[in-house]
Formats: structure tokens, sequence, C-alpha cells
């Protein structure tokens, strides 16, 4: 019995160095002094010292290397520090968690497009928590894919084509609006007109999204038009910049009209052409596909749905 109690405690005991030494050396890191560390931490230097003494006897690796004028993290100290870190502000982030709720609410970690969830999702958040006063959502940017397994999120919210979301290997996917993109401008542009044709487009100063490069060349091909300026203008990472330019008067830009509900209805932003480019692409929940589902995401996804509808 005594010796099957010490190979269970043996297989169960984790390879990694106190949290102490980790908390010594993430200061250490961040400041690289042993001074500043210890003062953060309310700690002697020598205190600080040992920690981090140890912390390289545990790791085998020299995480500092010291110089006349103190320390510097050596290159597997920095390639470490900026994981450790990581780790440190998770953990951090869990406490603080619990201990807002006492353990009664339902926290959800979703990834987000940027500008669907600050354009769509976040002004439509306050009737999640009405409804669900005990899920608290963190949103963190995402625009590819990746390996759940390898994150803290629970769920994604992803624009892409049927084909890019089937490919998405180990998950589900609901399918919540279609993406419909339309020329849009400054009033000014229009001059006057209550809309402007392709070949008028192709003339004027594009706007270009620099996450769909060859979107204005697909816009001006489904017209029949000829644009040789189509590849042209100044580029922008989001669609929440593409706008603002836009609203600007700096040119036309091709943005999915849900994300410009705003700007539409104040005018500062008028649909230069309805002609929508014609695409796969939509918007969607996208969560690991496994049976054990947490209640947070099935409340999250009824009530998205709901909202989408």
């Amino acid at each position: 019995m005594d010796a099957c109690y010490v190979y269970i405690t043996h297989i169960m005991r984790r390879n990694i160095p106190s949290l102490q030494a980790l908390a010594c050396f993430d200061a250490a890191a961040r400041h690289e002094s042993y001074t500043r560390a210890a003062q953060e931490l309310a700690l002697t230097q020598g205190a600080v010292s040992r920690q981090i003494g140890a912390l390289e006897a545990f790791v085998g690796v020299a995480l500092f290397r010291r110089t006349r004028h103190g320390v510097v993290l050596t290159d597997s100290g920095r390639d470490y520090a900026s994981q450790v870190a990581t780790r440190l502000a998770a953990l951090e982030q869990d406490t603080l968690d619990v201990m807002s709720h006492q353990g009664q609410s339902q926290t959800l970690q979703l990834a987000a497009v940027a500008t669907f969830a600050t354009r769509w999702l976040i002004p439509r958040l306050p009737d999640l928590q009405r409804q669900h006063p005990d899920i608290t959502v963190h949103i963190e940017t995402r625009t590819r894919p990746f390996m759940f397994a390898d994150t803290p999120f629970d769920a994604a919210l992803y624009a892409g084509t049927p084909d890019q979301v089937n490919n998405w290997a180990g998950t589900r996917a609901v399918k919540l609006i279609d993406e419909e993109v339309v020329p849009v401008c400054s009033p000014k542009w229009l001059d006057g007109q209550t809309s402007l044709s392709p070949e008028a487009i192709a003339s004027l100063p594009l706007l270009q999204q620099s996450t769909r490069p060859m979107a204005w060349r697909q816009w001006f091909e489904a017209q029949n038009v000829t644009a040789p300026q189509a590849l042209a203008g100044p580029r922008f990472e989001l669609f929440s910049m593409t706008a603002a330019a836009a609203t600007c008067g700096m040119g036309l830009a091709l943005v999915p009209r849900l994300l410009i509900a705003d700007e539409l209805a104040s005018g500062t932003l008028v649909v230069a052409c309805q002609q929508a480019l014609a695409g796969e692409r939509a918007y969607y929940l996208v969560t690991p596909e496994r049976g054990d589902e947490r209640l947070a995401v099935t409340l999250f996804r009824r009530w998205l749905q709901h909202a989408c509808a």
C-alpha cells in the first residue's frame, strides 16, 4: 500500500519550479535588475538572487548573465521570460475571476475578429448581461484558425468561407450572418448624385484592406469594369480603420455593411454603388468539438443565434 502511494505521488508531481521563484524571475526579467525586482516584490535583493539561483539550478540553464553593472537576460532567459509572463498573467486573471464572483460566475473566453467584436458584438453584450448576469465574457483578437487545446479560448467568432471553417480541425461551427461587402464613401464623393457607376469608382481613390488585398479587383471584375488602379491606395489592417479613412474622405472603401451600420445611419458614410461583392464569406461561432461543452458556451450560442436572427 505504501509503495502504491509513493508511485502515485511521483507520477502526479508536476515538473515545474516554485511560484515564488517564477515571480522573482518575472520581475527581474522585466527590470533586468535584482534590486528593482526586490523593491517591486517587497523582498531583499539577496532573497531575489537566491530564488533565481534556485530556478537556474532547476532548469539547468543560465537565465541571466552577470555584468559589472548588474544583470542582463541570456537568450534562453529572454525566451523563458516571455513564456513565464504570459502564464503568470493568465493565472492572475483566473484568480481574479474566482475572487470577484466567489466562484459563482461562468466565464467565457472568446476569440474574435476585431471589428466585428467592436462594431457588432460589444454593443449587444448588455442584452446578454440582462439575460445571463452570471456570464462574464472576455474577448481577445484572433483573425486566423488556431488550436483550441493550445489556448484558453472556449469559442471564436470567425469570418471566413465554408471551406476555411470546415477545414478547421477539431471544431464545429454555427453560421451566424452572411457578409455583404459594399463600396462606401463620404457623401462628398457623390457630388450631389445618389450613386456612382463602377466606371466612375474606378477613377477615384481606393482604400485597401490589407487582410483582403484582392477585394477591389474582384469587385471590378464582377462588374466587368477595367480598373488599372484596383490594387493601389493606402492599406489598413482593420475594417474599422478603413471605415474611418473613408469617413474622413480619403477615398472609397469596400466594407461589410453590418460593420458600418452607425455610419450609414448617421450619413457620415453612404453606399456609393449598390452592387455588393459576391462571395461565400460569413461570420461563424466556432467551438471545440467535444462532448463536455460548458453551460456558458451553450447559453452564449443560443443568445448569439437569437441576436443574429
